[in-house]
Parts: C-alpha cells; structure tokens; sequence
C-alpha cells in the first residue's frame, strides 16, 4: 500500500540565489511536497501517532528555508534530507521548489527544482 501526505503550494518568503542582492532582499517560494509513508495505523486507529503531523513537517522545511543558499538544488536537498533524517517511517520526498519572480529577464511565474529522495539514498 502506498500513502501519501502532500503539502501543496506552501508560500515562504526566504533569501536564497547566486547573487547577493537576492540574498538581501528575498522573494516568494513554493514548495509542493509528496511524502511517502505508511500511515495505515492511523487509517484504522484516527490516532495521529499513526502517521506525521503536517504541522511538524510544515516546519521542518519553514526552518530549513529560513538558512540562505545560493541554490535551489541545495536548499531542495537539505529540506528532504532533513525530513527523512527527522521522521523514520519517511520513505520518500518528493518536492518542487520554484522562485517567483526569479532575476533572470524572462517573463515568467517561476523557476526552480524538482527532486525525490528515498531513505536509502542518505
């Protein structure tokens, strides 16, 4: 059986990017998340400890956003190696990380990664 919990469309506001401008003035970040886990305790049960808080996820990568990067591909990394690091029934993330707005002369809603890593992959 696979289970999913998604968080989609998170806005943060956070100081990642190459230059240093960016990283002084900050912009606007979306990040959708699948985690891939077995939360069919709490399917039977309707006990949270069958499964992950969103909430506790929701900060987990609020706090990881907060620490500047040059990269989005790091920034990505560090969300989903701490999310499978911080909750052992984690056996994937998959998540998009895109930048409104990016300085780069195009028109366009955003930019950024996509990535998934499995619990074997740290």
């Amino acid at each position: 059986m696979q289970n999913k919990i998604i968080l989609k469309g998170l806005r943060l506001y956070a100081y990642h990017g190459v230059m240093e401008q960016e990283r002084k003035v900050g912009a606007n970040y979306i990040i959708d998340t699948e985690i891939l886990t077995d939360f069919s305790l709490a399917m039977n049960t309707d006990d949270l400890n069958g499964t992950i808080n969103y909430a506790a996820i929701f900060n987990t990568i609020q706090r990881e956003m907060v620490i500047p990067s040059h990269l989005l591909e790091h920034v990505a990394g560090r969300i989903a190696r701490t999310l499978l690091n911080n909750f052992p029934t984690i056996q994937s993330v998959h998540l998009r990380l895109l930048k409104e707005n990016p300085p780069m002369g195009a028109d366009c809603q955003g930019a950024g990664i996509e990535l998934t890593l499995t619990a074997t992959d740290l």
